[in-house]
């Protein structure tokens, strides 16, 4: 019996992994597993970059209304520094796409912070103004 993909999916990747399972590789329907592998790889670099906006938006927070920082801000920033580094560990492979995933995390944190806090977008540096080491370290906050 023969699942179809675009009507159960919970039963095709049950099917899959059985097939995969028992060596049923003829049987495997490999052009939809192939692009749900893809899918989940570039689920893991969006979770990464997701990670990466927040933590900007926050240290952009930080440095640009130091009046308005608070546990909240700290914590998140800790929160999401956290998360970076236990994403970069689940997935190693993604510290070759950093600078990449770290530009585009930036880019969309300057638009959500201006939205957020009313400062203009022109304000913050078109470009990440921390590098990598300062960006995870528990001991770095922007002044």
């Amino acid at each position: 019996m023969t699942i179809p993909y675009d009507s159960d999916f919970y039963g095709w990747s049950q099917e899959q992994a059985n097939l995969l399972r028992d060596g049923n590789f003829d049987e495997l329907d490999t052009e939809n597993l192939l692009e749900e592998i893809e899918a989940m790889g570039r689920s893991e670099q969006r979770g990464l970059e997701s990670h990466l906006k927040i933590l900007f938006q926050h240290l952009l927070k930080w440095k640009y209304q130091p009046a308005r920082r608070g546990t909240s801000w700290l914590l998140s920033i800790k929160e999401q520094r956290k998360l970076t580094q236990k994403r970069l560990r689940s997935n190693p492979s993604l510290k070759s796409k950093l600078h990449e995933i770290i530009n585009d995390a930036y880019e969309v944190s300057i638009l959500s912070t201006a939205r957020e806090t009313g400062i203009e977008e022109k304000i913050f540096p078109r470009q990440c103004p921390w590098n990598f080491e300062q960006i995870i370290s528990d001991e770095f906050f922007p002044e």
